[in-house]
């Protein structure tokens, strides 16, 4: 076994993963790596020239085809999700938009389960149709629901667990099962809980995809997006990146890349923060329901102890009341907070809380927004790395400005 494939504890892994020991002069003395902002880099010769421009993903060619910076960090990624290889861009939209229109085409099918992120939602529900992309939706919940939807043109299923905004989960096991039966690939956004909570790939997920803006990244000071997989099917996805221009830039990498060392840390500490207020919440008259998967109380609690090391740092609640008054004290409890911030976004080492009926409702119907399990009465909440006690404390005093 060579230096590169000796196995690591995460937390030494997101400090010494990214080097590349097969080639040793790229492993200066430096201790932070550095920023390559060249656009474009020369050859010595024309045999030298040929070979830059020919070798996939050079990383010294030019810069839309691949850079030294994301290079490194690229290679921590795909190392963290059990993976061969990653591509890094430049939002995770942009990586979701560029790995869908890389698998599928004119013709084919899409199984996806009715509760994702909003703008992958977009993308399933407009966008791939209007390119002559059929796209089925199912509950994540019933693993029974995917198998029921493939077709003979089925080419991929995509996933996202814990879901957003209500923390419901999809079978990673049954789904790849159901996937390798019919020769399907299947696509995973881990966002929510991190390399660190979840791997996919573990249960036989194909790629795996996060909005590095949250968790990896960590500190909300910085847009970018990854997939991970197998070394092909990355090199797929990189050849349709050039043509839609989803490369990221020099500085975003290396600030991800600095975010990525204390990875296992952070969310180690928004996990013990959700967990811890999401018990102090279920205990309150004015909730009605706290969606979090670690809770014994949450419907899918078997399958999380089988896919997730803990529940993740995000969270949500919905109060008591009919549509009207759990929609005005859900909007009353986030306006009245003081440590945690109302903002969207999550991940960062500050506590965030959203009312997501008032961000999704100019962009979602009412009927969209009841088939992802979004009520007016939910509040998502995005554990930082405060005290647990100041944040119960906090949200206590909410509570009470909303009765």
């Amino acid at each position: 076994m060579n230096r590169d494939d000796a196995p690591l504890d995460l937390q030494s892994l997101v400090i010494h993963g990214d080097q590349d020991w097969s080639h040793p002069e790229l492993n200066d003395t430096a201790l932070a790596p550095a920023i390559y902002t060249a656009s474009t880099y020369s050859a010595r010769t024309s045999e030298e020239f040929a070979a830059m421009a020919n070798e996939p993903r050079h990383p010294r060619y030019y810069a839309r085809y691949g850079n030294p910076t994301q290079e490194r960090c690229e290679r921590l990624a795909a190392r963290l999700e059990n993976a061969e290889s990653a591509l890094l861009c430049a939002s995770g939209m942009g990586a979701m938009s560029t790995t869908l229109l890389s698998l599928v085409k004119a013709g084919d099918h899409i199984v996806a389960q009715s509760a994702h992120y909003m703008g992958t939602s977009q993308l399933l529900t407009d966008l791939l149709p209007g390119l002559g992309v059929e796209v089925t939706l199912v509950d994540q919940r019933d693993a029974d629901a995917f198998r029921a939807a493939v077709r003979p043109n089925t080419r991929l299923i995509t996933v996202e667990t814990p879901s957003n905004p209500t923390l419901a989960l999809t079978d990673l096991a049954a789904v790849a099962r159901l996937a390798r039966t019919h020769g399907i690939t299947t696509l995973a956004d881990n966002t929510f809980a991190s390399p660190i909570n979840q791997r996919p790939r573990d249960f036989g997920i194909d790629l795996v995809l996060h909005s590095a803006t949250k968790y990896l990244g960590g500190h909300s000071d910085l847009i970018a997006g990854v997939v991970c997989g197998d070394a092909a099917r990355i090199e797929g996805i990189w050849k349709r990146s050039i043509a839609l221009g989803t490369n990221v830039s020099p500085f975003t990498a290396f600030l991800l890349l600095r975010g990525l060392r204390t990875l296992p840390l952070r969310v180690a500490r928004q996990s013990e923060n959700a967990l811890a207020l999401a018990r102090f919440l279920e205990k309150h008259p004015a909730i009605a329901r706290v969606h979090y998967p670690e809770l014994e109380s949450h419907p899918q609690h078997a399958l999380f102890k089988q896919q997730m090391q803990h529940g993740g740092g995000v969270l949500s609640i919905e109060f008591e009341g009919d549509a009207h008054t759990g929609y005005r004290a859900a909007k009353q409890f986030a306006a009245s907070l003081r440590l945690a911030r109302h903002a969207v976004s999550l991940g960062g080492v500050e506590t965030l809380v959203v009312h997501a009926a008032s961000m999704w409702e100019a962009s979602l119907s009412p009927e969209r927004m009841r088939e992802a399990g979004i009520s007016p009465a939910l509040v998502r909440i995005a554990a930082g790395l405060e005290s647990a006690a100041d944040l119960c404390a906090d949200m206590e005093a909410a509570l009470a400005a909303a009765a």
